[in-house]
């Protein structure tokens, strides 16, 4: 695992959500972020893409985003990937299940793009402590 958060694989089937996160991500994180509009298209772009991280929309039509997790964690090269996952839904049961499903944390929606970066990074240095 890299030392550092750098690339960011974010799949996210709204293409508004998707187009504002990745600029976000990229203007104000600094950060190298591929992104998918499906599970499918994850699994795909993954292997062209190491990613330090996995940033998933939890709701999308196919497969949602602990499948989506459930499958990339079922190949080698992101085994061990962190990840985080955006929901409009966090009512604390759920965001219980999906930390269960082995995320760093959740992420509410809608989200402020001028935080998201410095967020992702505290899920990312709280995951040694």
């Amino acid at each position: 695992m890299s030392a550092s958060l750098q690339r960011i694989l974010y799949v996210e089937d709204e293409v508004d959500i998707r187009t504002v996160a990745k600029l976000a991500l990229e203007a104000v994180g600094g950060f190298e972020v591929e992104v998918a509009a499906s599970g499918d298209e994850a699994l795909l772009r993954v292997r062209d893409f190491a990613p330090d991280l996995l940033l998933l929309d939890v709701m999308m039509p196919g497969m949602d985003g602990p499948a989506t997790l459930r499958a990339l964690r079922a190949q080698s090269q992101t085994e061990f990937v962190p990840a985080i996952f955006m929901t409009a839904r966090a009512l604390p049961g759920e965001v219980a299940a999906l930390k269960a499903e082995g995320a760093l944390g959740v992420i509410t929606k809608p989200f402020d793009p001028l935080a998201l970066a410095d967020q992702l990074r505290m899920f990312w240095e709280a995951r040694d402590a």
